[in-house]
């Protein structure tokens, strides 16, 4: 039963991502079921019956907006096994291109909590001795890192491969962007937001090549009705570059302006006014963990598809 009630609670939420209101879902639901039974190995089936499924289906793909990495630790497998469901069903082929693309975030917070865990305590403060000379002051203590750095992500992807659609579409894309004032190097947001893959749609609503949110999408021009323009990766293209261009105008950095992509530019702005911050390192802790992990991927990504540091492009023109 409680497999059952899972299947239907995905086949919802995708339709409802998706648009698509005409689904029998007692029918999808038995035969999801049916799929699980014979592809899925009974070893795993064991490890995943003791899974919370009301969990699984409603938070898993919630991680990502966790503050704690304690909290998204564990998830990669059963994210793998969600996503090899999605892949049975060609309707709900959206939303598998869509956590495809997020599968390395699972993967890289397990081993960024693991790194957190090795870390040596920081150092005891001890309190200063009366009488006598007065001691030498203690090591500084080490800030624990609060995110994956760059040169974690780049070690990671350094032997992936360019998505297929890649060659094909670069060179035009960065010729949008270069229209639009922004360096053309940013079209590589593409492989970390969709892999390139327009008909990527994440299940808020989210979609295209560069993932844009329906109001975010008519705010830059993109028409969502009768037809979505998001899916038109030339006017996704112009529309994203002018998004950078605006983020960046008004945070004077790459790294705040991805930041604002991911999370919202009001958000980042609220806690840049909050915590008297200046960069992305100075909020990075109150972001959620997907802003955490995608800023730094995105400039490991930019960076060693094009040979330079993303960081140090220059800002719109």
């Amino acid at each position: 039963m409680k497999k059952t009630i899972t299947i239907v609670f995905l086949l919802a939420a995708s339709a409802a991502c998706s648009g698509i209101e005409d689904l029998d879902f007692t029918e999808m639901a038995t035969a999801g079921l049916e799929w699980f039974e014979e592809n899925v190995p009974e070893s795993l089936h064991a490890r995943i019956g003791e899974v919370d499924w009301e969990y699984y289906t409603e938070k898993l793909l919630g991680h990502l907006q966790e503050y704690s990495w304690e909290d998204m630790a564990g998830c990669e497998e059963q994210a793998q096994t969600l996503l090899a469901f999605l892949n049975q069903y060609e309707r709900l082929e959206p939303l598998a291109v869509w956590l495809e693309t997020r599968m390395d975030y699972f993967a890289m917070a397990d081993e960024f909590l693991q790194q957190l865990r090795e870390l040596p305590p920081e150092p005891e403060v001890r309190p200063r001795p009366v009488p006598g000379p007065a001691p030498l002051p203690p090591p500084a203590p080490r800030r624990r890192p609060v995110y994956p750095p760059q040169k974690k992500w780049e070690a990671k992807l350094k032997t992936r491969p360019k998505p297929a659609r890649a060659d094909g579409m670069v060179p035009e894309l960065k010729t949008i962007f270069e229209r639009e004032g922004v360096p053309g190097e940013w079209v590589w947001i593409a492989e970390v937001e969709s892999s390139f893959n327009p008909s990527a749609r994440s299940p808020a609503g989210a979609a295209g090549l560069f993932q844009f949110m329906p109001a975010t999408a008519r705010r830059f021009g993109l028409k969502t009705s009768p037809q979505d323009e998001r899916l038109d990766p030339r006017k996704s293209a112009a529309a994203a570059a002018r998004y950078l261009g605006v983020l960046h105008r008004r945070f004077d950095s790459w790294p705040l302006a991805l930041a604002a992509y991911n999370a919202g530019e009001g958000r980042v702005g609220g806690l840049l006014k909050k915590h008297g911050a200046g960069d992305f390192d100075g909020i990075a802790e109150k972001l959620p963990l997907e802003t955490r992990l995608y800023v730094p991927k995105v400039l490991a990504t930019v960076s060693l598809r094009e040979g330079v540091n993303a960081e140090h492009l220059p800002p719109p023109s």
